[in-house]
């Protein structure tokens, strides 16, 4: 029988993830900026600086369609909830909604004067938010493709956006080291997140999926959990690289544990325990910067896109859920 230390052993192997690479997508050729799993679960959208975004299949890997339509690189991009719609920010100033299942462009979303870096719908899917280096979130109506609402949010250009659970709130991240929180319907800061005077530039916002947290990415090489409310700084992960780029991170959920994952700028991608703040692993296989990373709604699945000499989308399984 095995000892109460070798038991301990036992359940702390068992609650670290086993994630190994079960898809290598290539087709991009340029830097894979931003991968996105459909709501469903079914698919995978990656965008990229090639100007294009492709849908990939979640079972087997296959290309299901390229989108191809915007004149400059993307940034971003965003499923509606009902995984039929996907939204695209891009270099080219404008923000485009696609009908997937048709890879046809319906609206085309211009008023921005500088890059779109980012875009999220809510969970209505009746509202888009956007986000640009000239500093301005804009709040579209998705039906009309009419802007709604500009916020001046930012000193420096907007780096991410992000709806809460209910759509009520707006979470915004920027260059100028702040983190915000909208009411997205009067479009008043209602709370601004911030640790110290010389504030690092902020690369990545996201609300946790209970909606009581808010995960940041800065280029510290740190990634901050603050309490939404409160806005306490709960914890902090550290252990990777992020100096330079704009790198996001997610909640993994699906799982028996709960993770923090990231993308990194030494090739790998990071995993770290929600609670411990521990890495309990590292994904190798990508040969330059980890610029992006998705957590499957589902399963216990991630996806990676990395920069320009490496150019692919990676899909990584934990081996624990296949027995």
């Amino acid at each position: 029988f095995p000892s109460k230390r070798e038991k301990i052993l036992m359940a702390a192997a068992a609650k670290r993830p086993a994630y190994a690479a079960q898809f290598v997508l290539h087709g991009h050729s340029k830097a894979v900026s931003a991968v996105k799993f459909s709501p469903d679960g079914k698919m995978l959208a990656s965008g990229s600086g090639d100007k294009t975004a492709k849908i990939w299949s979640v079972v087997d890997g296959s290309l299901t369609c390229t989108l191809t339509g915007h004149a400059l690189g993307i940034s971003d991009l965003a499923w509606s909830a009902d995984s039929r719609y996907l939204a695209t920010a891009s270099d080219d100033t404008t923000v485009k909604i696609w009908d997937v299942q048709a890879a046809r462009c319906l609206k085309t979303l211009k008023g921005h004067a500088n890059y779109v870096f980012c875009v999220c719908f809510n969970p209505q899917s009746n509202l888009l938010a956007s986000g640009s280096f000239d500093e301005t979130i804009r709040l579209w109506d998705v039906r009309t493709g009419k802007c709604l609402r500009i916020l001046p949010a930012h000193s420096d250009p907007v780096s991410s956006v992000d709806f809460s659970r209910d759509g009520t709130l707006l979470l915004s991240g920027s260059y100028d080291g702040l983190v915000r929180i909208w009411d997205s319907a009067t479009g008043q800061c209602l709370k601004t997140l911030v640790e110290e005077e010389n504030n690092p530039p902020v690369g990545h916002t996201k609300f946790a999926p209970n909606g009581n947290f808010v995960l940041s990415c800065t280029l510290d090489s740190t990634v901050r959990l603050w309490t939404r409310d409160s806005g306490r700084l709960a914890k902090t992960y550290r252990g990777h690289v992020n100096t330079r780029l704009c790198l996001n991170a997610c909640f993994s959920i699906t799982g028996p544990s709960q993770y923090v994952v990231s993308g990194s700028e030494d090739n790998q991608v990071f995993i770290w325990d929600l609670q411990t703040k521990e890495v309990v692993q590292r994904l190798q296989g990508h040969t330059d910067v980890v610029l992006t990373v998705a957590c499957h709604p589902l399963e216990s699945v991630i996806a990676s896109g990395s920069l320009g000499t490496d150019c692919s989308v990676r899909v990584w399984r934990d081996a624990r859920s296949l027995h």
